[in-house]
């Protein structure tokens, strides 16, 4: 939608589409209106957006936003009531919506067990689980032969590892499923809202409880075991608000980036050809140019002003809601260049921000050996400029 209405002369408003059926169109409006735009979310509620990729990156790494959402002053003073569609997203307890030492203390909990060996250990289990999705697809085709790769590729992948990781008994499962689609449906009546709230806990604590019986080797077991070593590192609320936060995070984003990547790949014949024809794996390049090119999360909620923070020109009051708009920063041409719009396998990798930033980043960019590239520019193993004869990795080691 166009911008409709202005707070003052110089900051422009978009209302955003919860619907996200044209998201880049909608995230090349918010970059035209400038470096920081008004925003309407669903339920008339009022937030900002910090459009440009230097920005953003100077917000998500600031002492002067927190992630706690009490500090937001429309929904602490009850201007948000506990049914808008987004209160799952916003009103939980876990590492997400914690700051300084609270944040350090719930995000060593999970990275001391959750390490990047004990997930390099999985991949013989992801890559067998892959492979037989992959072979059932003909069977899901419709008369046309046409397969719906989101619904029997994209999806069941990252679900069958996210609730392995976390332990999530298989009884459990098509439960969850539907819970984690509801958390994220913008458009959900206000009854629907609070009926998934209740759900999710509930069905946390029978996890819990069932896996303090009956230990496994995942994570809640070890997360119990931690707890029951040290009371004081982990209560029970924050416990379940963890396990939340790491399947619906773990799950939605994963399924966003298959999804964004194949639909990538498959309408853009020329860059298939370009990963498909290489004599290197430059599968890593794909990924973190569709990380770049369309982010799993388009636009994150939210961060909160300690005090009056002036940025873009424009001065953010204190306690009002912020959202990353990855989508937005994703294309900015002032950090990835004119054809920023263009999705290209061979372009130099300038740093994105679909990992977010600051001590806020997403637990799993480690995980995937993920770092910001050097202050130099790397180019890409698949252009023709890169003289690297090394494996190619996300940023091309053909640079100091």
């Amino acid at each position: 939608m166009t911008a409709s209405h202005r707070t003052a002369p110089h900051v422009p408003v978009l209302r955003l589409d919860p619907t996200g059926k044209d998201h880049q169109g909608e995230a090349a409006r918010l970059r035209e209106l400038g470096p920081v735009v008004k925003v309407i979310l669903p339920g008339e509620v009022e937030g900002w957006a910090v459009t440009t990729h230097r920005l953003l990156h100077e917000l998500v790494a600031s002492n002067s936003v927190s992630k706690d959402w009490h500090r937001w002053t429309a929904l602490r003073t009850g201007r948000i009531p506990d049914d808008w569609p987004l209160t799952g997203m916003v009103k939980v307890t876990n590492m997400v919506t914690a700051d300084g030492e609270g944040h350090h203390r719930l995000r060593r909990a999970v990275t001391q067990v959750l390490t990047p060996q004990r997930v390099r250990a999985m991949r013989p289990q992801i890559t067998t689980l892959a492979h037989q999705l992959v072979r059932e697809l003909p069977r899901h085709a419709g008369p046309d032969g046409v397969v719906d790769l989101r619904a029997h590729l994209a999806y069941p992948l990252p679900m069958a590892v996210i609730c392995d990781v976390i332990g999530i008994p298989g009884h459990h499962r098509p439960q969850m499923r539907h819970l984690v689609q509801s958390i994220f449906d913008t458009t959900a009546s206000p009854d629907e809202v609070i009926s998934t709230q209740h759900l999710i806990y509930a069905l946390l604590d029978h996890v819990v409880e069932e896996r303090r019986t009956t230990p496994g080797n995942d994570l809640v077991s070890a997360l119990i075991s931690t707890q029951t070593d040290n009371p004081d590192i982990l209560s029970h609320t924050e416990l379940t608000g963890t396990l939340w936060l790491m399947i619906s995070a773990g799950h939605e984003t994963t399924l966003s980036l298959i999804t964004n990547a194949l639909r990538a790949l498959l309408t853009h014949p020329d860059q298939l050809g370009l990963a498909l024809n290489s004599d290197t794996d430059v599968w890593p390049v794909v990924v973190e140019e569709t990380l770049r090119w369309d982010a799993p999360i388009g636009n994150f909620l939210a961060r909160y002003p300690t005090e009056d923070l002036r940025i873009g020109g424009v001065t953010i009051p204190a306690g009002e809601a912020v959202l990353a708009p990855y989508s937005a920063a994703g294309r900015d041409t002032a950090q990835h260049g004119a054809n920023a719009h263009e999705f290209d396998l061979t372009r130099v990798q300038e740093r994105h921000l679909a990992f977010g930033g600051g001590p806020h980043v997403c637990l799993g960019a480690p995980s995937r050996g993920w770092k910001p590239p050097s202050p130099s520019k790397p180019c890409s193993p698949l252009s023709p400029a890169c003289p690297s004869p090394h494996r190619p990795t996300p940023w091309c080691p053909c640079r100091p």
